[in-house]
């Protein structure tokens, strides 16, 4: 047997180590632009301890730095970063909501950008979410992420969840399904998808509608799609407004009154969204005050505390339906509404379609 020699035998090892290299799987070279708009939360919050998964301050990192947490993510996409403000989610106001939905709708009108994701926090994510599902004017992903433990904890689950939004941003099977929300393997749609458990990581759940679908190796995978219309079905437009309708929410409970009614009325709100317990029902001890608002063209819409479930006609509860939507997803579709009209029959209407 004959030795080979050592210039022959570089050769082979040269010839197997770029086999080696080919082998592996290369990054596509044209990757879609996913654009990363940040809004604080506790995504970007930091605590004293790693164990800490309460009493942290939110909204305290960067976009910047929140993208270069991620591993592996220009794999996925050319990801751009934006801070349009850094704020615990609970001060998440109408003129934000407004100044987020106008730059949303501003990216996605560059054909460079493939899809949006927004990081928010997740106290009033599905809020913020459901407004963009109903003032988004294109048919591109849009995508709503937050975590439930700070960037600091053990076991952030931030950084995930925003590999896995930018995931879903960047496939073309996400287009034309409205607002998603993704967090923790999950693909939900805005319209019926909320935070149930104040310190669950799998908090964010469909109430009244399935999963869209799910994520496999960080791979999306759709399964259904909203019936409900959504983004450019919608007449709502936000892109000149400066405000929006005045809309509370008054909860219902035992041996409840009429007051809160007479101090919404007071505070000029245009609308009320009533957190009726039961399938939104009215107890007698608030009816005079119902009645009064609505004397005063303020307009009422029944909902149900219980967070799930559709509100049936009953002559006995004077307001409209809000339909299947919680009190606080309602009151968004109301201010939006009242920006397009004030007749009660196609404000009704809406809360049907939407």
């Amino acid at each position: 047997m004959k030795v080979l020699k050592s210039s022959v035998f570089a050769g082979i090892l040269t010839v197997l180590s770029i086999s080696t290299v080919n082998a592996q799987p290369q990054p596509p070279k044209d990757l879609p632009h996913v654009a990363v708009l940040a809004t604080g939360g506790t995504i970007a919050g930091t605590a004293d301890q790693e164990t800490q998964t309460t009493g942290y301050k939110p909204g305290v990192l960067t976009a910047a730095a929140l993208l270069k947490s991620v591993p592996s993510l220009d794999k996925i996409a050319k990801v751009s970063g934006e801070q349009i403000v850094n704020i615990g989610s609970d001060n998440v106001d109408n003129e934000v909501l407004l100044k987020l939905a106008k730059r949303v709708n501003e990216v996605l009108e560059s054909p460079d950008v493939s899809g949006v994701v927004v990081t928010h926090g997740t106290d009033t994510l599905e809020e913020t979410a459901y407004f963009l599902n109903l003032v988004v004017k294109s048919d591109k992903p849009v995508v709503v992420t937050g975590s439930m433990r700070p960037a600091s904890a053990i076991g952030a689950d931030g950084p995930s969840n925003i590999l896995q939004a930018v995931a879903v941003a960047a496939a073309p099977e996400a287009r034309g399904r409205g607002v998603m929300i993704v967090m923790n393997d999950r693909i939900g749609s805005a319209r019926y998808t909320t935070k149930t458990d104040a310190n669950s990581v799998d908090t964010f759940k469909p109430v009244g509608g399935g999963y869209l679908g799910t994520l496999v190796n960080q791979q999306p995978i759709f399964e259904t799609r909203v019936v409900k219309k959504h983004t450019v079905e919608t007449p709502f437009d936000v892109s000149k407004l400066t405000a929006l309708p005045k809309v509370d929410i008054i909860y219902g409970y035992q041996n409840d009154n009429g007051y809160m009614f007479d101090a919404a009325v007071a505070n000029h709100a245009q609308g009320i969204i009533i957190a009726g317990v039961g399938a939104g029902s009215e107890s007698r001890f608030i009816l005079p005050a119902i009645k009064k608002a609505m004397e005063q063209n303020v307009l009422i819409v029944r909902s149900t505390r219980t967070g799930a479930g559709f509100i049936p006609e009953d002559e006995a509860y004077p307001g409209l339906l809000g339909d299947s939507l919680n009190p606080q997803k309602a009151r968004i579709l109301l201010m939006l509404a009242l920006t397009v009209s004030s007749d009660p029959a196609k404000i009704q209407e809406m809360f049907h379609t939407y």
